[in-house]
Order: structure tokens, then sequence, then C-alpha cells
């Protein structure tokens, strides 16, 4: 889970190159640099209005990303052009001038997450989204044979008792760097599309972005800025617990949990339950 500093790529997105460039020729796209930003896929500008998207087949979280933004159509995300699913590509709409919300003033950014996830978090009826609570038991599940954390115990009795609501589509991968500007807009980008609750889909904003400094008394303001404006915030207070740890967790070799975003957010609300165990 180390911060691999601002150049790091996954191993899985180096591979796209090829892939892209194929995409590229067929559908008559001329593509500038690849964004550097994009560490976990391939993406690039293609043209003044588009840009090419392919996701690793190992990111399995963004097999469905093309799905939400066809139901979403424009509102509140950008707009999806093209797709083709079996080389995993999208060409997608270029938010111009493109700044992310990372760049403004934090409580004017989280505003601009609560007024883009009121046009994201619909109901959906059909479709091929899975659905937050199955996935969060099968990663909560996973985590317990590869570390022995404490929190891990903490996460997994606190969601256990949960009962998960599966109102809305969410974003799954909610935070300022993922909010883009476009125009006099705010548009969501790289969704990995769950159906869950608005209190599941916020909580990434909490150790978000990575240049700001956290603390408990910022971690708390955020959580009253949600709650005020009608979440729910026992429900957001738990998520962050649960998906904290999940995300947070295992640590890699060596590595310092001080160091982690997640778990300090976890360590500050587990501190304030009225029970930690």
């Amino acid at each position: 889970m180390t911060d691999q500093g601002p150049r790091w790529q996954w191993d899985p997105a180096k591979r796209l190159d090829r892939v892209a460039h194929d995409v590229a020729l067929d559908w008559n796209l001329r593509l500038a640099q690849r964004y550097e930003s994009a560490r976990s896929s391939f993406a690039a500008p293609a043209g003044d209005d588009a840009v090419l998207k392919v996701t690793p087949a190992e990111d399995t979280e963004a097999d469905h990303a093309a799905d939400a933004l066809l139901f979403w159509n424009g509102r509140g995300a950008v707009r999806l052009v093209k797709r083709d699913p079996a080389r995993r590509a999208m060409l997608i709409e270029r938010c111009v001038p493109g700044d992310d919300a990372s760049a403004i003033d934090d409580e004017a950014a989280i505003q601009v997450a609560l007024t883009t996830g009121r046009l994201l978090w619909r109901p959906v009826t059909s479709g091929p989204f899975r659905r937050a609570g199955d996935e969060m038991t099968r990663w909560i599940g996973d985590l317990a044979p590869r570390t022995d954390h404490p929190y891990v115990p903490i996460a997994t009795s606190l969601f256990a008792s949960m009962a998960p609501r599966h109102d809305v589509l969410v974003h799954g991968d909610y935070h300022h760097h993922n909010l883009l500007r476009h125009g006099d807009r705010w548009l969501a980008i790289d969704p990995k599309p769950l159906i869950a609750e608005p209190e599941f889909d916020v909580v990434t904003l909490l150790w978000n972005p990575l240049q700001l400094k956290l603390t408990r008394e910022l971690t708390e303001r955020r959580i009253r800025q949600l709650a005020a404006a009608g979440l729910d915030d026992r429900r957001i207070r738990d998520w962050a617990i649960v998906r904290g740890t999940q995300l947070g967790l295992p640590l890699d070799p060596g590595e310092d949990p001080s160091t982690v975003r997640q778990l300090n957010v976890v360590r500050w609300l587990v501190a304030e339950r009225p029970t930690a165990s």
C-alpha cells in the first residue's frame, strides 16, 4: 500500500500502449502524450474533445465503468462516446480546462462532491453492476488471512452489523482527483461503479487529496459538512472504518502504518466510538 511517488505506474497498465495505439488506429484517432496521472490505466487526449482510456483486465473493479457512464449519460460524469468491450477501451468526453477539485478550497471541494454526487446517485434497476455489500463481504474476508492488524476484526464486526443498503449507483472511487472542471461544471471520471448508498461513496474523500495534510479536526469538519447536507453521520463514520481498513491493508513489508492515509482516518474514528472492540 506504499505511496510509490508521482511517477509510479501499476505494472499491468504499462502494457497497454500497444492496445491503445491499435484502437486509435482503428478509430482514426490522433493521440497526444499519455497522462502521467493515469497510474492504473492508459489515458491520453484524442483531439481537443475526447480522451482514449484503456483499463487492464486485472482491474476488475473497472469492469463496468463504461456501463456506468452510459447510465449517467453526461449527468455528473464524462460522457461515453465509443467503447470496445473486448479491448476494454473507451473514448470519453474530455474535460476542459480539466483541473481537479484538489486545486480549490477544501470546503468548496466537498460541496462540489456533494452537488455532483446528487447527479450520480440515482436508483438503478438493471445492468451488470455489482452490489457493494457483496463485494465488501469478499474484500473483508480476504484480509484476515493476509494480516493480523487489529483493525480487521473491528471492521469485520462493524460491517456485519451495518446491513448495507443498495439504493443507488455510486462512483466507487469518489474523491478530489476524480472530479474535473469542465467549463462551469464538474464531472466525475474513472468510476469503479457499485450499487450502494451515498455514505459508502463519500468516505474516500476523507483521505484525499493526496497533497493535503490530514488531521482529526479536518476529518471531523468534513464529516459535519457531509452530514449537514443530509447524509447519515453514523453511516459515514462506519463506512470510513470499513472501507479505510479494506483499502489501507495489508501493509507492505516495513511499511509504517502512520503513513497510510486511510488508516489514520480509521484510527481517529475508532477512537471516538463508544467501544473500540
